[in-house]
């Protein structure tokens, strides 16, 4: 079989990384581009990058993450989060290519007691889940061969996220104070890597008559809180001696943030496995291996005390 090209925005990434680091294993080769090389709020340069260049499909993984921070910066956050896809489905659907964009559990309220399906309504609590929600209809509504796929918690090895966040903590101070009353589920930029290049082999693939667009959730499987995550990371960390410190339940009161988070954001992941056959695995059995990662990498062991116990 020859393999596909594959556009990836967002190169650099926790996901993008990722894409390009597995895509051959899946027989597409892949053409990364980070946000130095392509602002996907720039229409124009958007435009540049995908029209007439053969791609068989193109994946954004490029985003505005920063929940806290898109308070203060909704019009960034909007750029790259609502306008940036809105650019890249015009031209996707200009091109007949599809476009498989990354959205977030934080689309929903966290009203619902259980799971939310793809089909339960939206509505985003702060400025980030708005704009990822705002760019999720831009590509509905402009791009027919689409998929939009949502994920929560994401971590890996690379960039900036919880697992790096508490490794970094554990080493600086005798214990630590975590959110209990958020549940979600905590999903591995390698694992989100390869659904997503399973779906761009099956929706590009000779037998792809009919693909079915639309929108699918994917996180890893089993809930758990912040806190609950956070335990997890320590005694994961601990087995490559990283320090073994307590971690303590708190409120989302007792720990305000400028952004409102769901209080339950947990994906129902039946869809994805239906129609792709796409099952994702337990949350716990992927940290492990991002833990085994970084401890390769020198990262995970957390023996030393900072000099400032007070930051972070």
């Amino acid at each position: 079989m020859s393999e596909r090209r594959l556009l990836v925005t967002g190169a650099n990434g926790q996901v993008g990384r990722e894409l390009l680091r597995r895509a051959a294993g899946h027989s597409i080769a892949a053409t990364g581009l980070d946000r130095q090389q392509l602002d996907i709020s720039d229409r124009a340069a958007v435009t540049a990058a995908v029209e007439g260049q053969g791609f068989a499909a193109v994946i954004n993984a490029a985003a505005y993450t920063a929940v806290d921070k898109a308070e203060s910066e909704s019009e960034r956050a909007s750029a790259v989060n609502r306008d940036g896809p809105a650019h890249l489905a015009a031209v996707c659907a200009q091109e007949g290519v599809p476009l498989l964009h990354i959205s977030t559990d934080y689309v929903f309220d966290g009203s619902k007691t259980g799971p939310y399906t793809e089909d339960d309504p939206v509505s985003p609590l702060g400025v980030y889940g708005a704009s990822k929600e705002a760019g999720e209809r831009a590509v509905r509504t402009t791009c027919p061969r689409h998929i939009i796929l949502r994920t929560a918690w994401v971590y890996g090895a690379h960039g900036h996220n919880f697992v790096k966040t508490i490794l970094r903590l554990a080493g600086e101070r005798d214990e630590l104070n975590v959110v209990a009353d958020q549940h979600g589920c905590p999903t591995a930029a390698a694992d989100i890597a390869d659904a997503l290049l399973d779906i761009t082999r099956q929706v590009t693939g000779p037998v792809a008559q009919q693909p079915p667009w639309g929108t699918y959730h994917y996180s890893g499987t089993g809930a758990t809180t912040w806190h609950g995550f956070a335990e997890a990371i320590i005694i994961e960390a601990a087995r490559h001696g990283g320090r073994k410190i307590p971690v303590h339940p708190v409120t989302t009161a007792d720990y305000p943030t400028p952004a409102r988070r769901p209080v339950n954001s947990v994906l129902d992941c039946s869809r994805i496995q239906r129609v792709f056959g796409i099952s994702p695995r337990p949350w716990r059995e992927a940290l492990r291996e991002v833990i085994h990662e970084l401890h390769n990498a020198g990262l995970s062991r957390t023996p030393s005390r900072c000099k400032d116990d007070n930051k972070g």
